[in-house]
């Protein structure tokens, strides 16, 4: 059962302060000689002070209130991270989520799932739902008055914007079987998701660092964070890098090329993901090291050198010379390690080389980003980049033989491209390409590539340049208009995959396909996996 609220707890103290000044009063009141004696004016003084200061503190309370309760834009409101967890995994990953979230900027607040009711879902823009499944597909214990007492209400929650963290075991039949019943609930209610499900197997640490990195999305970059499990990585070796939008009035564009070390044997289907660790340039690194007085020839036990270290670790912000007395050994033991980068997979494993597509993006400094400025900027060809293959099932292709609508926009290009790379050798296939960029004289990217196939009748491609004016702006405006056609591949039997950014892009073609197909359609097709969406 739950205790009383904090509001109803104050009232209570508040009323029972106000009774014993009452009584106080009323004894004075019973005495005559108590009011016998006028107030002096800096008695007067300070009453009206003491009047004042309350008031002030009641309108202060009021306006507090009405702040915390009144709805908020999903770029500007908290984050409720809500939890349910049967051994304690769960409420350990909403405590690292929350504190990611903060760490980029984001407030955020952590409640156990039956803490939750209608009401307050109603008038929350964003939750994390991190969710365990025990038994056979049963919710944890403590979540039931959840499943009892919210679940059956019929409740609106258009204005909800969710992510569901699904934890699991594969051994077991029903795997994530309760984060997955969280997440048709909420959208059958009218919520709408940040992303798809992500699901993790036994603490899986690639699927954590994914949920990680697409806590970066959440209006702030929780991606600078730490990773919570580093990866393991392997040396790739970049081959060739290309600028692919020179003259763009948006940022620097890249293809880059990288082949696997000898010894390694890699697989990767399209909807894949590269997990690269990132690397500050020579001379930031050589910058510190002279601020604090060190040799970046130092090696170290392990036969590294001192600089090595310190280009794969965020470099300690101290003043000049704090370090100059500090053995080497104690010092990396001091570091952390720079988070991972992902990136889609742009190529399939029969064109000889992983590829992918990246655009340089600018912190708040304006400065590059880590990831996007050590591979478009300081990475040289001939070097070795640290990375990994993480399979990602729920963005892998469908048959050749059935229809499939590709729809996104800037570097979305990348995993879009690796589909269309894995169904080209197949005859008759049936592929239409929605993709919108800035212009078409800078930004289509693997333009000559795309108009092939679409003169080749391998590809139905519809592109929309926002720079260039035309009827449709954006490549939603675009779908829209082709309403007919889109419900007409989806009667087909057609599969959705979009790809591209979470900000703006995919809610609006979400939005759209809802008004096309209706929520109804909309809702099985997320549920039979018939549209799918890599969004960042």
């Amino acid at each position: 059962m739950r205790g009383p609220s904090r509001p109803s707890t104050g009232n209570l103290l508040a009323l029972l302060c106000l009774a014993v000044i009452a009584g106080l009063l009323l004894r004075l009141h019973l005495h005559d000689a108590g009011w016998s004696v006028a107030a002096t004016r800096t008695q007067w003084t300070w009453a009206g002070l003491c009047v004042l200061v309350y008031l002030a503190l009641c309108l202060l309370i009021c306006w507090r209130g009405r702040r915390r309760d009144s709805p908020e834009a999903p770029g500007q409101s908290p984050v409720l991270v809500a939890w349910a967890s049967q051994t304690g995994l769960a409420l350990t990953l909403a405590n690292r989520t929350a504190d990611a979230l903060r760490s980029a900027g984001v407030p955020a607040h952590v409640r156990s799932l039956h803490q939750l009711d209608g009401a307050l879902l109603q008038r929350t823009a964003r939750v994390l739902f991190i969710a365990s499944t025990t038994g056979e597909g049963d919710a944890p214990d403590h979540a039931l008055p959840f499943l009892r007492r919210v679940m059956p209400a019929d409740l609106r929650l258009d204005a909800l914007h969710y992510a569901v963290l699904a934890l699991g075991d594969r051994s077991y039949g029903h795997f994530c079987a309760f984060g997955h019943q969280l997440d048709a609930w909420l959208r059958q209610h009218g919520a709408h998701a940040l992303f798809d499900t992500v699901e993790v197997d036994n603490a899986d640490a690639a699927s954590l660092r994914h949920w990680q990195q697409l806590l970066g999305q959440l209006g702030g970059d929780a991606s600078e964070v730490p990773d919570w499990s580093p990866a393991q990585y392997q040396p790739w070796t970049l081959l060739e890098r290309t600028h692919l939008n020179p003259g763009s009035a948006g940022g620097a564009v890249f293809w880059l090329r990288l082949q696997a070390p000898a010894a390694l044997q890699p697989q990767w289907q399209a909807g894949d993901i590269a997990e690269i660790g990132p690397r500050h340039a020579p001379a930031t690194v050589d910058a510190w090291l002279r601020m604090h007085g060190r040799e970046g020839d130092t090696a170290l036990v392990d036969g590294r050198p001192l600089s090595d270290h310190l280009a794969g670790a965020h470099l300690p912000d101290a003043a000049p010379g704090t370090f100059r007395e500090v053995s080497a050994e104690m010092l990396v033991d001091q570091l952390e390690p720079l988070p991972h980068r992902e990136y889609s997979i742009a190529s399939v494993m029969a064109d000889g080389a992983l590829e992918l597509v990246v655009r340089r993006q600018r912190r708040a400094d304006g400065g590059p980003g880590i990831g996007s400025g050590w591979l478009c900027d300081h990475l040289q060809p001939g070097q070795a980049q640290a990375l990994r293959v993480r399979s990602n099932p729920n963005f892998h292709g469908v048959s050749p033989s059935a229809p499939l609508i590709l729809i996104g926009n800037g570097t979305g290009i990348a995993g879009l491209r690796a589909h269309l790379r894995e169904r080209a050798p197949v005859e008759n296939q049936r592929t239409w390409l929605l993709f919108g960029e800035r212009s078409a004289a800078h930004d289509f990217h693997f333009g000559d590539e795309l108009l092939a196939l679409q003169r080749q009748g391998r590809l139905q491609l519809d592109t929309v340049f926002s720079r260039d004016g035309g009827t449709h702006r954006y490549v939603q405006h675009r779908l829209l208009a082709e309403a007919a056609r889109l419900r007409a591949w989806v009667d087909d039997g057609a599969t959705i995959l979009v790809c591209g950014s979470l900000q703006g892009m995919a809610p609006a073609v979400d939005a759209v396909i809802e008004t096309v197909l209706g929520a109804e359609l909309r809702e099985a097709m997320l549920a039979s996996g018939r549209y799918r969406r890599d969004v960042y």
